[in-house]
This record gives C-alpha cells, structure tokens and sequence, in this order.
C-alpha cells in the first residue's frame, strides 16, 4: 500500500489534520523545554517571532505548495519541476536526505520523549520491573509498536490520530488556560519578569547581544527563534497528504476542493499551534511557575525538562495554579502526552510511505520492493531502531538534526515557490498582485534562508547528521540503479502517428524481416552502410534489412517509453526511436517485438570502442557504452531459450 495504493482511500480534512497533528501538535511535548533551552526568558519573544513566521512565512507558502500539486508531491516535486536530467535527480536524492533526516529523527526523538514522560510518571516508576525503566528500552518498543500499528493498517493509523490530537489538546488547553488565568490573577508574576528581561537577566549561558532593555531583549528574541525551529513541523507532512484529503461528497477526488479543503487544514492548524506556542511559553518560559532551575540540563538535570507542561500537571510548580492539578490529572495528561509522542512518528511514517515509492523506484533508485507498503513499514522501523541506539534515546542530542530537516526542506519549500511566482507569465489585470506575491516570497525565502543557516551554525551536528542520511540514501540509490542496469525498463511503445503505428505493425506481423541493423545517425550514410554489411557478412541482396535509429531522451530516466515511427526507403526499411534512456534496452526491445512473430532475428553491430570502465559508466549514467554486450546480457536474461533469442554479431 504505497501512495498508490490507498490513493483511492479519502478523508474529511480534519481527520488529515489530526494524522500531519500528530507530528505537529505533539512538538508541544518538548518544545517549552527546548524554547528555555534556546531563549531563556526570552523565550516567549522568540515563540512570538516563531508564530509570525509560521503565520506570514510558512503558511503563505505551503498554501501555495498545496495549490500546485494536488497529487501529493509537496515541495520536493516542485523542486524537481525546476531540473531535468541527473541534476534533478541529484536535487531530489539530496532533499530525501533531508526528509528522511525530519521523518526518521521525528519519530526516534518523539518515541524517546514520550521515554522520559514515561519513566518521569511516579506510578509507572513503582509498578514495573527495572528493565522497563530504561529510556533506551521504552524508546525502542514504542518504535516498534508504532510500526506494528501500521503494518494493521492505514485507516487505523488516520482513526487513532484523531482520538489522541482531540485529548491531548484538550488537555493542554487545560494546563496552558488555568496557568494563564494564574499568571493575569497574581500581577506581581508578569511584571517581575518584564523587570529581569529589561534588566538584562535572561537566564542564558552564552546571550548573542550584550545588554539590557527592552530593543536588545527584542534583538536577541530575533537572532535565537531559529532554535525554536521545531515548531514549525508539520507543514510538509500537510501537503504530503493531500492525495489523501476528501474533496467534495459527491467527487472524494476533485483535485480544486482537495486544494482548499487542505489550505483550510493548514490554517487551522497553523492558528491552534500558534495559540499553544505563545501560551505554554508564557506559563513555563517566565521563570515564573516553573523556576527556571527546573528547565535547566546542568548541573543537575531539572524537573521539567522534556516535561514542562507536564511538570505543571502535576502540581509540582511552587504555585497553587490549579486545585485539579496533581498525581491523577498528571497521569491523565502524561497518558495522553506518551501516547501522542508515540504516535508523533505516525505523519513521519506517512510522509516517508508516501515520499520514498514516488521517486526512487521511478528513478531504479531502490528494489521494486520499495513500492510495497508492509517491506517499507518494517525497514523504516529497522532504520529507527539503529538511529536510537546511535543517539542512546537522547532528545537533546536529536533536536539539532531534526530541526535542520525541517528547515532545509521549508527552505526548498519557499525556493520552489519563488521561482514557480517569477516564470509566471503576468495576466491582464494582475501585473501588481503577481509582483506584490513574487516580493512576498522572496522575503519569506530570506527568513528561511538566514533561519536555516544559523541553525547549522549553532548546531552544526544536524548537518553532519543529515549529510550520513544523503551519503546513505546516495549509497544505496546508485547502487541499486546499478544492479538493476539489466532489466528491461520497457515501460511502452510510444507513437509519432498512426501511420508510423501501422507500419510498425506491418513489420511485425510481415516476419520477413531477420536483419536488424543498430546504426548511429549521422555517422554516414544508410546505402554506404548496407553495402559495407551486406559484403562483410554475405547477406544477399533478396534478404531486406531493417535499421533502427536510437535518440537520447533524458537518459538518467529509468523506464524506457520510446517514441517509435517507421518509414520505408525503397527496399530497406528504417525504424526512428525518439525519447530513448538506453540504446542497449531499445534494441533489445525492438528485437523481442519483431522476434514475437517469427524466427529470431541477427542483430549486425559494429565495434565498440573505448576502455571498459568507461563504456560500464556509460552505459549505467548515460544508456551508451559497450552496447553489443549489453544487448547480449538483456536478451539472455529476458528470453532464457537460446533457440527462440536474437542472435547478436558483432563485426
């Protein structure tokens, strides 16, 4: 069940919001704890900088993302709109690299995350043996039971997401609401933390200003959000699922109510996150109801780090916020907390299923069981499992890579976009709305652009993380185009017209035709070259020869549908294939098609020349090479009697 396979399978927009709000809301998990981390006091500047981004940078641009490709494609499809040929494909294996980077490490970090919650919650700690309360442990099952859980089924997974995004929310309105009602009744605890952000006491180890007042603190606000980048998740699993978004009841596939129905999915989303990002960062990046010692790594880890929300469910803030928070409702709220970090993975596995069968096998870049459903869901919980073992279930240790992820492929998001908006071609009436958009974009795409680079630089072990996903997914595409060089790739027979259709078919059905000539066009002329071979190889002139002329398309394709037309010049017969990614596959194409209606036929090539790493290079990147042998390896594997097969000479 890969894209294809349950394409046929539609939902009502909410319930897609919920599946791409598992990645996205459950953020919420570790994101006030990160914010600290990142921003100290300031963290709730830096989260308001945070929401203006998501809400007039991403937005904007994922919107646009949606509207150009409702088949699901997302912003690398766009990105591959943009090249052709080996560059394009380059671009698109990089860009994988990168979504594999924010898919994988989405679902190794959330399931260690929900680790911690687990083995934090004091009923857990006191009923369950010692083994189980490992952080490695406890990640590594919840791994796997995510992957059992869709090895059950898609459905289940879209069914499950909507009932854990609905209680966590719910929960989290809870926590984030009475915190906030705490903080507006008790007026001394606000202005006590404007005082120490105006007065310069940010609780940050290494500040990026110097300083105090009000303009510095907004400064530093602006140079640190990018370390709040994981907020801003979700976008791309949003249009990666868009082929599953129901358009209309009577038309579930109406490509134009599908594009508004996940532009509403969008901002829905982007408005519930923002309301919960700006008020978990005032309730627990003040230094107010949680001392800011507790949200501290060092020296001594503090309470509420990975936890912060759940640290003031259950009641462990100095202050009385509310009479319902506690052991229970802070069990309830870790239960529903774990479960959704558990399932956070679920938009990253969908996004992978949905990414991974739509270019890499297309390209001969993966085995044909990578566009199998169930051989994918259990590899990618293989791959998870070595990712928490390298990085021992640390959350910390897997922000870096995961928020470099999501940027890159936001960046490539904005960058599609504002090149798509400036080879627009102007309408009648709608000059200034196309400049105002192109403007738009482009300055959207500074702020990924600079949001981006001083993540690396702050964090430069997400890209080296990153670049062992690129080296990884390189690896393993080049080296299963090359063993998988000698299939026969024929996707089709393509045709000029009808009359090149008819007299093709003529030729087949004729069976007359034994002499297949390959010749190269251009190199001389068709009557030299009958001659020269019906001399060396004392074919009589009664015996009709048919040529077949190969022209490159894009080579680094990897299905061959070549364009076919035929044309008759006195007693010869020349056969034109256009659009070819292989000369080899071509001919031995033509041959089995003109073999199917009579005895096999003799393939008459000249010699290839040149050294045999370099005609193997060839033939791999470029369809050429040593093309008689190659011909040869294709006949031998596709037609195992040797009495039926084309016979190749070479001379």
């Amino acid at each position: 069940m890969s894209h294809s396979s349950h394409d046929h399978r539609h939902y009502a927009w909410p319930l897609i919001m919920c599946l791409c709000g598992v990645d996205y809301f459950s953020t919420l998990g570790y994101q006030p704890s990160i914010a600290f981390e990142g921003a100290g006091t300031l963290a709730p500047l830096a989260t308001l900088v945070l929401v203006l981004v998501t809400l007039f940078g991403a937005l904007p641009i994922y919107r646009h993302v949606a509207g150009e490709t409702p088949d699901g494609v997302g912003s690398i499809g766009m990105i591959e709109r943009m090249f052709r040929g080996w560059g394009a494909k380059l671009v698109v294996l990089v860009l994988i690299g990168f979504a594999a980077t924010d898919f994988v490490i989405t679902k190794t970090l959330s399931a260690a995350d929900a680790a911690a919650h687990l083995i934090s919650n004091p009923l857990y700690a006191g009923h369950v043996p010692a083994w189980m309360q490992g952080q490695m442990a406890v990640t590594m099952f919840l791994l796997v039971m995510l992957g059992a859980m869709f090895l059950k089924g898609y459905g289940e997974v879209v069914g499950l997401a909507t009932v854990l995004v609905i209680a966590f929310l719910g929960l989290s309105f809870v926590v984030v609401v009475a915190g906030l009602v705490y903080l507006v009744g008790h007026p001394t605890l606000l202005p006590h933390w404007v005082g120490e952000i105006t007065s310069g006491r940010y609780h940050l180890e290494h500040a990026p200003l110097s300083g105090s007042g009000p303009l510095v603190a907004i400064g530093i606000a602006l140079l640190v959000f990018p370390k709040l980048a994981l907020g801003l998740s979700g976008f791309e699993t949003g249009v990666l699922h868009i082929h599953l978004v129901k358009g209309t009841d009577a038309d579930p596939s109406d490509a134009a109510a599908r594009i508004a129905n996940t532009r509403k999915l969008l901002l829905v989303a982007a408005l519930i996150m923002s309301f919960f990002l700006i008020g978990s960062s005032l309730v627990t990046g003040t230094n107010t109801l949680i001392p800011a010692e507790e949200l501290r790594l060092e020296p001594v880890k503090g309470k509420a780090m990975d936890r912060a929300l759940a640290y003031l469910a259950h009641g462990e803030s100095p202050h009385p916020i509310c009479p319902l928070f506690g052991r229970v409702f802070g069990t309830v709220y870790d239960v529903s907390t774990i479960l959704i970090l558990w399932f956070a993975g679920a938009s990253a596995m969908g996004g992978l299923l949905n990414m991974v069968p739509r270019y890499l096998p297309r390209y001969g870049m993966a085995p044909e069981w990578a566009g199998a459903y169930r051989p994918l869901v259990i590899a990618f919980t293989v791959i998870n499992l070595l990712v928490t073992l390298a990085f021992r279930a640390d959350v910390s240790a897997q922000g870096g890579a995961y928020a470099t992820g999501v940027l890159v492929l936001m960046t490539s998001a904005c960058i599609a976009s504002f090149v798509h908006e400036l080879r627009r071609t102007p309408q009648p009436h709608h000059g200034l709305a196309l400049q105002a958009q192109r403007v738009g974009f482009g300055l959207i795409t500074l702020v990924f652009v600079y949001t981006t680079i001083a993540n690396i630089m702050e964090r430069p072990d997400g890209i080296i993380i990153a670049s062992i996903f690129i080296g990884c997914v390189m690896a393993i595409s080049f080296t299963s185009r090359f063993w998988r060089s000698d299939e026969l790739r024929l996707k089709e027979f393509r045709f000029a017209n009808d009359a090149d259709r008819m007299l093709w078919t003529d030729i087949l059905l004729e069976g007359a035709f034994r002499v297949l000539v390959p010749h190269r066009p251009g190199s001389r002329s068709l009557a030299d070259k009958e001659a020269e071979i019906r001399r060396k190889h004392r074919i009589p002139e009664t015996v009709p020869l048919v040529f077949l002329e190969v022209h490159y398309g894009d080579v680094s394709e990897f299905q061959n549908a070549p364009i076919v037309s035929a044309r008759q010049e006195g007693t010869r017969f020349v056969i034109v294939t256009k659009d070819v990614v292989s000369v080899s596959h071509t001919i031995a194409q033509v041959a089995m098609e003109m073999t199917k209606g009579g005895a096999p036929l003799d393939i008459i090539f000249g010699w290839s020349k040149g050294g045999s790493l370099k005609l193997a290079l060839d033939y791999v990147l470029f369809g050429q090479g040593d093309i008689p042998n190659r011909v040869v390896d294709l006949l031998d594997k596709a037609i195992p009697d040797p009495d039926n097969r084309p016979t190749v000479i070479v001379g």
